[in-house]
């Protein structure tokens, strides 16, 4: 699916900018040593979960073929950096050609990951490659975080509805995209019209305080808002008084009233003191629907109230505590020489403080038990173990600078639950722990 189903106008900015200023310097010095054309092979990984976390997911592959489609240097980017004095002319000249015309394999959108899970590849030149590392790591780190916290979020809800309603808490660009994390994650709506615009998310919304306190009465209120649409809508309870606005609420819009919402106080509480009132006044199908600063945590501690559904924002477009997921870009491989033929040679960074990596090209696998629940995180490099041939988890992304993976967001959506549903049943626990799955190097 292309920018254009999405609705998206055909005309997509340049994220040649979404860069940091030295992977251009590099780009320079490396055009001058004469190694720029060597053939590289990058891989995105992270040394470790956010603290407490047991699994990772992958959000943002889609855009990321968006970002890789659309890095461009046209003549207003030259023009910027020839006056900053970044580049010189030889190299301006060089990215006015740029197509990124390498491969990109990957870890399907919403599959979950591990420490050191070559989540992203980039094979290519070291010119071409070295350029997108910036704009990758900004949308994987972000999109993964959000979506991991999602997840969780997901997970204890159970069957009940999540509503991402973060947009005000957010930059507005960032909004969107994690609108499109959260439902990849498994939310089922969002508040964020852009989002719902871009992306075909199912998107909800009725009503706040300010439009009660608009009018002289609650009353007054409930029934412009029920007029309008429907008595199937919303009504906000907790302006002032909740059991009176209930009363009220019902009295409105009758026993068809479709739902209420909380959104402060003790919520365990009030929403048993709610549901009881709904049954006695005969709305026994109207929902209850709370917000008020929930996470994962919060929606969980309200597994046994009567609530319907949840509205999520601040912890959710934030990480719930982990804002970024710590993902890296490293230079793994790379060729002997520029020629084209020229074999690999694994690369890596030894570092003091944890930041070593591990070179080579890398494959992975996620190795099953008896049961068929998976027990361990695979990655090797060369060949690949006839017994874990069928269990691969990379999959080609770009091919020769065309994208060659695009889907439906519901695809990334349905394949974050089953590789959920395939991690051993400790992966759902809320309290704090090691990844569920180790990490094994071949």
């Amino acid at each position: 699916m292309n920018t254009a189903d999405l609705g998206l106008p055909v005309a997509v900015p340049s994220t040649a900018l979404f860069t940091d200023q030295y992977e251009l310097t590099m780009l320079q010095a490396a055009l001058r040593s004469q190694n720029a054309d060597r053939r590289s092979v990058f891989e995105v990984f992270t040394r470790r979960l956010p603290e407490g976390r047991r699994y990772g997911v992958v959000a943002g592959t889609g855009r990321v073929l968006d970002a890789v489609e659309n890095f461009r240097f046209d003549e207003t980017i030259l023009g910027f950096l020839r006056e900053r004095g970044i580049l010189d002319e030889p190299t301006l000249e060089w990215l006015a050609g740029y197509r990124f015309r390498g491969d990109i394999w990957g870890y399907p959108e919403g599959e979950v990951y591990f420490p050191g899970s070559p989540i992203m590849r980039v094979e290519g030149t070291f010119a071409e490659a070295v350029l997108l590392e910036t704009v990758i790591l900004s949308i994987l780190n972000h999109d993964s975080a959000v979506a991991a916290a999602a997840s969780r979020m997901s997970v204890a809800a159970g069957d009940r509805p999540l509503m991402e309603m973060g947009a005000r808490r957010t930059h507005e660009l960032a909004a969107v995209a994690a609108a499109r994390s959260a439902y990849v994650g498994g939310f089922h709506t969002t508040s964020d019209l852009a989002a719902g615009f871009r992306y075909h998310i199912p998107t909800v919304g009725t009503s706040a305080h300010a439009f009660t306190l608009l009018h002289d009465t609650e009353r007054d209120a409930f029934t412009a808002q029920v007029d309008t649409l429907g008595r199937g809508t919303t009504l906000l309870v907790d302006t002032f008084d909740v059991t009176e606005a209930v009363r009220l609420a019902v009295e409105v819009a009758g026993p068809e009233l479709g739902a209420v919402r909380i959104d402060s106080g003790d919520l365990l509480l009030v929403a048993h003191r709610v549901r009881q009132q709904l049954d006695e006044l005969g709305a026994t199908h109207t929902k209850i629907v709370v917000t008020s600063d929930l996470d994962e945590y919060a929606i969980a501690s309200l597994a046994a109230a009567p609530v319907d559904a949840y509205g999520v924002g601040t912890q959710l477009v934030t990480g719930s505590g982990h804002p970024t997921c710590s993902m890296v870009y490293k230079l793994v491989a790379r060729a002997q020489s520029d020629a084209p033929d020229a074999p690999l040679r694994p690369v890596a960074k030894k570092s003091l403080g944890g930041k070593s990596s591990v070179g080579g090209r890398k494959w992975a696998a996620r190795r099953p038990d008896e049961n068929g629940v998976a027990e361990a995180e695979v990655i090797g490099v060369g060949e690949v173990p006839a017994e874990l041939a069928g269990r691969q988890l990379l999959v080609p992304l770009v091919t020769d600078g065309k994208v060659v993976a695009r889907e439906p967001l519901d695809a990334a959506r349905d394949r974050h639950i089953a590789a959920r549903a395939g991690l051993p049943l400790s992966a759902t626990q809320l309290s704090r722990g090691e990844p569920v799955l180790p990490t094994e190097y071949l």
